[in-house]
C-alpha cells in the first residue's frame, strides 16, 4: 500500500510540474503494399517540398487538420497549405484497418527512420477508382509547445 501511495504521489508531482510520464513508443507494423504506397509517396512529396504531389494524394474533398490551424479542405487548398513546407520525413505505421473502400492508418513521424517519433498521425483513406487516397490527415507533435 505504501508503494502505491508513493507512486501516485510521483505521478501527481510530474503532472503538477507539467511533465508527462514517459510512454513507450508503439511498435512498427508492416502495411499491405497499397496502403504503404500512400505513406511512401507522402514522405517523398514532403521531402521534396512538392505541394502539388502531396495534394494529389488526397481525395478531391480531402481534409488536412494540423495543430494550431483551421482545417483545410480540397486539393487546391491543401496544395496552398503545403507550399513552403517540406524537409526530412520518415513515416511509420503502428495500426491500420480496412473494410471495403474505407481504411485508416495510425502512425508516428520522425526526421529519419529509426529515430524516436516527434509526433503522431491518423490518416483516413478512401478507395477511388481502385486507388487509396487520403480523405483526412490529422497530426500532432509529441511534445507540448514551450
Amino acid at each position: 500500500m505504501k508503494h502505491v501511495v508513493l507512486s501516485l504521489a510521483l505521478v501527481l508531482a510530474l503532472i503538477a510540474a507539467g511533465q508527462d510520464a514517459p510512454v513507450p513508443q508503439q511498435p512498427t507494423i508492416d502495411l499491405p503494399a497499397e496502403l504503404d504506397r500512400v505513406l511512401r509517396e507522402y514522405e517523398s512529396g514532403w521531402t521534396k517540398g512538392d505541394s502539388k504531389a502531396l495534394a494529389g494524394l488526397f481525395t478531391i474533398d480531402g481534409y488536412v487538420m494540423q495543430p494550431n490551424s483551421q482545417p483545410v479542405k480540397g486539393r487546391e487548398a491543401i496544395e496552398r497549405a503545403y507550399q513552403g513546407g517540406g524537409g526530412p520525413l520518415a513515416l511509420r505505421a503502428f495500426a491500420y484497418g480496412a473494410d471495403g473502400g474505407v481504411a485508416y492508418i495510425l502512425g508516428g513521424f520522425a526526421s529519419k527512420q529509426g529515430e524516436p517519433d516527434r509526433g503522431k498521425f491518423t490518416l483516413t483513406l478512401r478507395k477511388v477508382d481502385g486507388k487509396w487516397l487520403i480523405a483526412s490527415d490529422m497530426d500532432s507533435p509529441n511534445q507540448r509547445r514551450q
